[in-house]
């Protein structure tokens, strides 16, 4: 006997609507940042900064020839992303983990309109933002007319800024870094010269100029026109800080002093990268070295790279979990110095275990800070029922305050700090 199936005469299930989520757009507002510095903001630096509480995490400039063409391979077992060289020698160009991804800006360092859309193009699929350096003073930077040598060709500065907005998607968002001009004059009119393109979703200003350096004070009050111009020019645009700023409690006081919308820290994070956090530094010997360690051979990160970042971390003697002496804390940094590779270290600070553990754990309270964040959103910005869009765009306050100069407890340490250039 052959069995028919009687066809259905009830209507046919409408097919499942497939759920396409919107790319979540870079926030650069109500942050504390860390500073793009060369050979210091590399990736274990950054996964650590963004432990500690930093909101955002800006990548060493790289040259745009550097990347361009670069080779992208993935670690199956760490996950690490890196770029190399064409050619495939020596050491990758840029490393980054996805991790970090929501909240990693790649900074250029370009001169060519053509070449910078073709760096940010290479990079884009692994960040949320793109910046173009304007700021660094330092002559590796300067030469061909990169970094702060742009603040003196406008015209070409501008005519980056949309190359690189046109070669990346809209989900990537596009900003740059610059310094403060000679003259207030100056300044504003470059500033409105660069937010009128409508290329860039955050302007971060060095309150230094081109020719001072860090002994000079930064003239954080001079922010506070650009920062009126900014909300004239393009209310929505965000407006960093840089300079002199070692904390968060010193950037809240920095924001009221100018209005700016956040703050990046470079110095101080160099020193001690809990220095985003609310509280007191760590201790750099007992928990900053090993950590940065341990996470920095678990992804093969470069020795030279590694040793140049851990030998500035320091901290205050009030910090230290048990009282050590003048020459324990020397010999403890003598035989750092003398570390020719990661095994040299676990006499040290122990085995060399432990970094996936670490991003396992960053992942986790990553998640966490995002629902947070959403909440405390939420409660500071209610539904205004009234309107007829339910949003309520009323300005936070901002109060008079003095520009904090706030040095944390003097640093111990026996080495010298060295010297690295802040774009």
């Amino acid at each position: 006997m052959t069995l028919t199936r009687k066809a259905s005469t009830s209507p046919e299930p409408p097919a499942k609507r497939l759920k396409l989520e919107t790319p979540k757009v870079l926030d650069y507002k109500n942050a504390v940042v860390l500073a793009p510095m060369v050979r210091s903001s590399t990736l274990p630096s950054r996964l650590l900064a963004l432990s500690y509480g930093a909101d955002l995490v800006w990548g060493p400039e790289t040259v745009d020839r550097a990347i361009i063409n670069a080779d992208r391979r993935v670690d199956p077992e760490t996950g690490v992303i890196s770029f190399f060289h064409p050619k495939g020698q020596g050491k990758p160009v840029f490393t980054c983990h996805p991790i970090e991804k929501p909240y990693l800006i790649y900074q250029i360092g370009s001169a060519d309109p053509k070449l910078a859309a073709q760096a940010a193009a290479t990079v884009c699929q692994d960040v949320s933002g793109i910046d173009l350096n304007c700021g660094c003073p330092k002559p590796f930077s300067t030469t061909g007319g990169m970094g702060a040598a742009l603040l003196s060709t406008p015209d070409l500065l501008c005519d980056i800024l949309k190359a690189i907005r046109a070669a990346v998607p809209p989900e990537v968002s596009v900003s740059c870094k610059i310094r403060l001009m000679p003259t207030e004059e100056e300044t504003l009119e470059l500033v409105r010269k660069i937010v009128t393109t409508g290329a860039i979703r955050c302007l971060t200003v060095h309150c230094r100029t081109r020719t001072m350096r860090m002994s000079h004070r930064a003239e954080v009050e001079r922010l506070t026109s650009i920062v009126k111009l900014c909300r004239e020019l393009d209310p929505e645009l965000a407006v960093i800080q840089n300079g002199d700023c070692v904390s968060r409690e010193a950037a809240v006081k920095v924001r009221e002093l100018t209005g700016c919308d956040s703050v990046m820290i470079a110095t101080a994070a160099e020193s001690n990268l809990s220095c985003f956090r609310e509280g007191p530094l760590v201790d750099a010997n007992t928990e900053l070295i090993p950590k940065y360690v341990r996470l920095a051979s678990y992804f093969g990160n470069a020795w030279g790279n590694s040793k140049h970042c851990f030998s500035q971390f320091k901290s205050p003697a009030s910090v230290a979990p048990v009282r050590t002496t003048k020459d324990e804390k020397k010999n403890f940094r003598e035989r750092l110095s003398q570390a020719k590779y990661y095994p040299d270290l676990v006499p040290l600070i122990g085995a060399l275990e432990g970094g996936k553990e670490f991003l396992d754990e960053l992942n986790v309270l990553l998640a966490e800070r995002e629902v947070q964040g959403r909440l405390i959103h939420l409660v500071k910005n209610p539904p205004n029922h009234d309107s007829v869009d339910g949003k309520s765009d009323a300005p936070a306050p901002v109060t008079d305050s003095e520009f904090p100069i706030l040095p944390p407890e003097p640093l111990q340490s026996s080495d010298q700090p060295v010297p690295v250039a802040v774009a």
